[in-house]
């Protein structure tokens, strides 16, 4: 849940009222990270910082406009969470098979997305967000009136077998492991990706369970600035490559990608509906809509939602791709791609098409 407060910007730079959080310090550290690495691996974290701040674009057999929408009669221009956009395209690959109409994914993090749209007049004819929730916070009414809730997911502690602590870290130890000596600690940045609030309500709820008092102080301090990445998906490629020895990630993103990952209990890993409750005990809050505005979030379970804006250039073909989405065909490709999707999606709002409709629950 999301709640409008006032606060405090610097600047026009991210930053998140937490303890040792400073604004910009991602992108510096990580040009610094860089230049110390071998050549070897330069180039895999060199393509991490360009991604990082052009938001990578995947063109299917087609490009868009450098506004953001698409040119009439070439393709959809689809805008899609970092973090399910390996499932998204194989759905989108299907969808192009049967249809022919092409697409264009643009990724990045959600917040990032949602303010493209809102503030410098991006005109995607899908949005795919990890968080339904900056749906209403950010986009309703003015952008779009409605959306689909279609999957859902769980925050976990992912490395490899190269990972300092890896031979003996467990659901039971894993705090105590993060903070050792040497260990490197990646997170998102929760003013720009979902997966960096969720991991703050995350330690929230982990302080809370194992009765450890500091707990969400301690893994602050483990998960430092300099290990802060835009979007939860460019970790990946750091542990992979041994500058991280562990990762707060989604659970898709780990098997996709053949990651150990350490499971949290169900009522610290947001993944599961029936501890609303208890994940409604932890709070976060992150930048609002304009300077001088910050969103309190409130815990809750890990869900991801789609719409089709108001002003899609492509309408008509957005809502045949979203309804696939959320067809029985649909859930079946997610499903393969590890991402857990909903028998049913549910939708949300007013106006969405009855294409749409009949593909959802729309009981209130």
């Amino acid at each position: 849940m999301w709640v409008l407060t006032a606060g405090r910007h610097i600047s026009g730079k991210i930053r998140i009222r937490t303890p040792n959080h400073r604004a910009g310090d991602t992108s510096i550290v990580l040009t610094a990270r860089i230049q110390s690495v071998t050549s070897s691996r330069l180039c895999v974290a060199a393509l991490c910082a360009v991604s990082a701040c052009s938001g990578p674009r995947d063109d299917h057999r087609d490009s868009a406009r450098a506004t953001g929408a698409a040119p009439a009669g070439a393709s959809i221009l689809v805008y899609t969470a970092a973090a399910i956009a390996q499932p998204m395209r194989a759905v989108l690959d299907t969808f192009v098979a049967r249809t022919g109409v092409r697409y264009t994914q643009e990724t990045g993090s959600s917040l990032e997305l949602a303010r493209k749209i809102s503030e410098l007049g991006g005109e995607p004819d899908v949005v795919a967000l990890a968080d339904p929730d900056i749906f209403p916070a950010l986009l309703e009414p003015r952008f779009t009136t409605w959306h689909a809730v279609f999957a859902r997911n769980r925050i976990v502690l992912a490395y490899t077998a190269k990972s300092r602590g890896a031979a003996e870290i467990d659901s039971t130890n894993w705090y105590q492991v993060l903070e050792r000596p040497g260990v490197e600690v990646g997170r998102s940045d929760p003013n720009t990706d979902p997966s960096g609030y969720r991991t703050l309500l995350v330690w929230q709820l982990a302080e809370r369970h194992y009765k450890h008092p500091g707990l969400y102080d301690e893994m602050l301090r483990a998960a430092p600035p300099k290990n802060v990445r835009p979007r939860e998906a460019d970790q990946v490629a750091l542990l992979q490559i041994g500058e991280l020895d562990y990762i707060w990630t989604y659970q898709n993103l780990a098997d996709n990608a053949g990651l150990r990952y350490v499971t949290l209990p169900a009522t610290v890993d947001l993944g599961t509906p029936s501890d609303s409750a208890a994940y409604a005990l932890a709070s976060t809050r992150v930048v609002g809509k304009s300077v001088g505005d910050t969103i309190t979030i409130r815990g809750g379970p890990i869900l991801f939602g789609v719409t089709v804006p108001t002003a899609a250039p492509r309408r008509d073909e957005a809502q045949r791709f979203v309804a696939f989405l959320l067809s029985a065909n649909g859930t079946h490709i997610l499903r393969r791609t590890h991402l857990d999707a909903l028998n049913q999606a549910r939708l949300v709002g007013r106006g969405a098409p009855a294409s749409i409709r009949a593909v959802s629950d729309t009981t209130p």
